[in-house]
């Protein structure tokens, strides 16, 4: 589905609207909204509620990071992390490399080690690539942008993609809390026991080249401000840097009372569009120039708690 026409009645609706035709007779220009005052007007439908059964909770000492996985796009990747949540694997590893403007990567810092390694449970020990997919069955909320990585950009299911028309295939964007499957050189290499969320500008040159599992709805803070390892790579040298991980469940196997109920904008929906256009062409006072732009990796993809 392409947005343009989407952008386009939105337009059109605005200055049809009787607030807009007021101030038209005024000579006003109509009344400019921001994005955050679009999505606080949005209605109840415009929200879809997050699965506890593709929801990970990464518990660190300083609070928890809420992660939503793509089966849509790496089942059998995802389908591994399941098994290891379940199976503890993760439970007191920690985050061992931090690099700056790039990622902070967790797992077992001796997984290769045969002799150290932790084991990987019931887990499978060899998984196919899952870079991209075939775009048919797929609902895609495409952005008018141009863009540099990709033919065409947009969104499947909240995630940020890129999509080849003739080649058939959609592919998750490494944007800025992205969660992905760390690898060795040979594209089958990766398992989901190793991974690694971006935190700092949006290495797009990754797209379609590592296996993308998900990516953090809730807690990057926490993720964003971990020290920096040391240069080239920024794996921590001792261990006492690290940064323990006290465990990471699947929300589903926890009790409802210990969840944290979570919604996330349809990106299907009206409230999104008019707020990514009120994004790409800021009217504010502070802004002088619109844009008329947006960049795939900057549109948030705003998450609330449910409303009573």
């Amino acid at each position: 589905m392409s947005l343009r026409p989407a952008l386009l009645a939105c337009a059109i609706a605005l200055l049809s609207s009787p607030l807009a035709a007021a101030e038209q007779s005024k000579g006003e220009p109509p009344k400019y909204k921001s994005a955050q005052e679009i999505i606080d007007a949005s209605p109840a439908d415009a929200w879809r509620t997050l699965d506890p059964a593709n929801t990970l909770y990464l518990e660190l000492e300083t609070g928890r990071v809420i992660i939503e996985l793509a089966p849509q796009f790496a089942p059998e990747h995802v389908a591994n992390i399941r098994t290891m949540a379940r199976e503890h694997f993760w439970d007191g590893l920690s985050i061992y490399r931090s690099q700056d403007n790039f990622v902070v990567q967790f797992g077992d810092p001796d997984g290769d080690d045969p002799a150290k390694a932790r084991s990987l449970g019931t887990a499978k020990k060899k998984l196919p690539a899952e870079f991209h997919r075939a775009s048919a069955g797929l609902k895609f909320d495409r952005l008018p942008d141009p863009d540099g990585w990709a033919p065409q950009v947009g969104f499947v299911d909240g995630f940020p993609v890129g999509h080849d028309p003739k080649a058939g295939t959609t592919w998750l964007a490494h944007c800025y809390g992205t969660l992905g499957a760390g690898r060795n050189n040979d594209a089958d290499s990766s398992v989901g026991a190793e991974l690694y969320v971006v935190d700092g500008q949006s290495p797009r040159q990754l797209d379609d080249n590592i296996t993308v599992v998900g990516r953090v709805v809730q807690g990057m803070e926490l993720l964003s401000v971990i020290p920096r390892g040391p240069a080239p790579m920024g794996f921590y040298e001792k261990p006492e840097l690290r940064t323990t991980i006290k465990s990471i469940k699947l929300a589903s196997e926890l009790p409802e009372a210990e969840r944290v109920p979570l919604q996330l904008l349809r990106t299907d929906s009206k409230t999104f569009v008019e707020a990514t256009e009120a994004r790409r062409n800021r009217r504010d006072d502070f802004y002088k120039r619109p844009a008329g732009h947006i960049d795939l990796c900057n549109v948030p993809l705003p998450v609330r708690a449910p409303k009573n």
